[in-house]
């Protein structure tokens, strides 16, 4: 008598094979059987004429805070996933000196825009090391499985302060103090190390965060640590394409010492790249250079969305015209009485008059082109970025200025109707083929980042619903693959991703016909009432973490069977 069986579905089980009808049994958080007849459980769950999968692993987070509040890891959970990485982009909140907590829950919201005060409100602190920190989070109840990179910009101001942020190079002493800290990182459990070299990650004064400008000894040296233990995944935000001339100079050295570092240490590099129409044909030149640096020997593995990565606008968070005077004041209205003022019509007159001004035009706080910003209304996110769906197209429709269609647009859907503006990954065609191509990683979804001006938690979900029901881009066992034994094997996770004797029970029954994705909605259920966008999804019967259900029909059970994952 098993403690679950599930049975009438066909079993995808992460290794690439197709559909085959099967049934799970688990015993306590393990699979102990899938086959034909398993036999009897204590609790059966139907899956039929549904898809049984693993637990999604979601490779590119930043819940390093939020699980402290939000166990569950919402919206997460809702997309199929069990099991979660944070700590990317090199920013983490370990290691940490007593009375620096400030300056990281700064740093991170500068660079992630996580509320710093939310942080600081959030979270118990009392650490130093990351393995102290994991430590912490560890012995807290968790919905979701957790997995951690050890971030260089905490790493580097940990020991080197504020020479940390300088382009001087770390010397020999620092270089090994960085070492050490990572090694203890890495034998407490950490996945490995994230670094970021991208000018655009700051601190609040405006400097790029510590460890933008390490070279190659100090990045070799700490990738060292990484091939002492065989173990550990190095996670890069490079600073391809910026301040780059015709020849690629900067991104020919960024691709270069990455294809170093990783054949140095024998570890997988994963950097992340997405398609930008400010830079057309940059990502297709990157999947030809890690071609050749595979080729090599060297384990590089490209990180990309699965659709744009996009802000987010409503008049619940923010606007395409917030910098504007009569906006700005509506904005600082809570958000009931945005609408209460966007529905007087000498209100309306003012913002439609400001934002259509001339002036207005050009300029860093210039509103967004309404070409390339297009309806999210309530329901359905179908993420349609077809012409006919822009605000410049609404507004045509409804013989107004784009400004005018937004606010009818908003009125009229009563504040829940937003705007979906890519700002990366916007070619869909460009996306497609960087989905398909097995050197590529998905990910980049940036989960509790961002959380009042994006959301892309859902990734997961419309993978499954776009790209693999309705366009058929991929079979579905290459799809579940992509989702689940990819990222498993990539930060060395073992047992999981995969639905098999011996596996832990992170399992997915999904209604892949029914499958969908709705709009964002704003909540305010951080500390201190910050605001976030959350999205719902429907079609996961069942999500189970460790052999407990932690979903059941699209709502979560209360359940917290999630643990700490390190690397095998």
């Amino acid at each position: 008598m098993h403690d679950i069986v599930i049975r009438g579905g066909d079993v995808v089980d992460g290794t690439g094979a197709p559909p085959r009808r099967a049934e799970v049994a688990i015993d306590g958080d393990r699979i102990t059987d899938v086959g034909p007849a398993v036999g009897p459980g204590r609790r059966v769950i139907d899956a039929s004429g549904r898809y049984v999968t693993p637990g999604f692993i979601d490779v590119h987070t930043h819940l390093d805070a939020q699980l402290f509040w939000d166990p569950l890891a919402t919206p997460s959970c809702y997309q199929g996933v069990s099991t979660v990485v944070m700590g990317n982009c090199g920013v983490t909140f370990a290691p940490v000196r007593p009375g620096q907590e400030g300056y990281l829950a700064a740093m991170m919201e500068s660079v992630e825009d996580i509320p710093a005060d939310t942080i600081m409100a959030g979270l118990d602190w009392g650490w130093q090391t990351y393995g102290d920190y994991l430590k912490t989070l560890g012995d807290r109840e968790l919905g979701v499985n957790v997995g951690g990179l050890v971030g260089h910009a905490a790493l580097r101001y940990y020991v080197m302060g504020e020479r940390g942020l300088d382009e001087a190079p770390a010397t020999a002493e620092d270089r090994a103090a960085m070492a050490e800290l990572v090694g203890e990182a890495v034998d407490a459990g950490a996945l490995g190390f994230s670094t970021s070299r991208t000018y655009m990650h700051t601190v609040p004064d405006g400097r790029p965060v510590p460890g933008t400008f390490a070279d190659v000894e100090e990045l070799s040296a700490i990738a060292g640590v990484l091939a002492e233990r065989g173990r550990g995944t190095f996670q890069v935000v490079p600073r391809i394409g910026e301040r780059d001339g015709a020849d690629r100079a900067n991104s020919r050295a960024e691709m270069a010492w990455m294809e170093q570092v990783s054949l140095n240490s024998s570890r997988p590099l994963t950097f992340s790249i997405m398609q930008s129409d400010r830079r057309p044909g940059l990502w297709s030149w990157v999947m030809e250079q890690t071609a050749g640096a595979r080729a090599r020997g060297a384990d590089l593995r490209p990180m990309t969305a699965v659709r744009g990565s996009a802000i987010v606008y409503g008049i619940a968070g923010r606007t395409p015209y917030d910098a504007l005077p009569t906006w700005s004041e509506v904005m600082a209205e809570p958000p009931d009485a945005r609408l209460r003022m966007l529905s007087r019509g000498d209100v309306r007159d003012r913002l439609i008059a400001e934002a259509e001004l001339p002036s207005q035009a050009s300029g860093p706080l210039a509103p967004k082109d309404p070409a390339k910003m297009y309806l999210l209304p309530p329901g359905s996110a179908a993420y349609d970025v077809g012409a006919d769906n822009s605000l410049a197209a609404e507004a045509r429709r409804r013989g107004v200025d784009a400004a005018a269609a937004f606010i009818d647009y908003t009125l009229e859907t009563e504040g829940r109707g937003l705007l979906y503006y890519p700002v990366l990954n916007q070619d869909l065609d460009a996306v497609a083929r960087m989905i398909t191509n097995p050197d590529v990683v998905l990910g980049v979804a940036d989960a509790g980042a961002h959380v009042a001006l994006t959301m892309d938690a859902g990734n997961s979900t419309y993978f499954l619903r776009h790209w693999v029901r309705d366009r058929a881009l991929l079979g579905i066992g290459a799809a579940i693959r992509r989702l689940t034994v990819d990222a498993a094997d990539l930060f060395g996770i073992a047992d999981r991703g995969v639905l098999a004797p011996g596996a832990y029970a992170d399992v997915n029954v999904i209604d892949l016909a029914n499958l969908d994705l709705f709009a964002p909605e704003m909540v305010a259920d951080f500390p201190l009432g910050a605001q976030r966008f959350v999205q719902r999804a429907r079609g996961y019967d069942y999500t189970l973490v460790n052999g407990r259900v932690l979903v059941d029909h699209d709502e979560t059970t209360g359940a917290v069977p999630g643990r700490l994952v390190t690397a095998r």
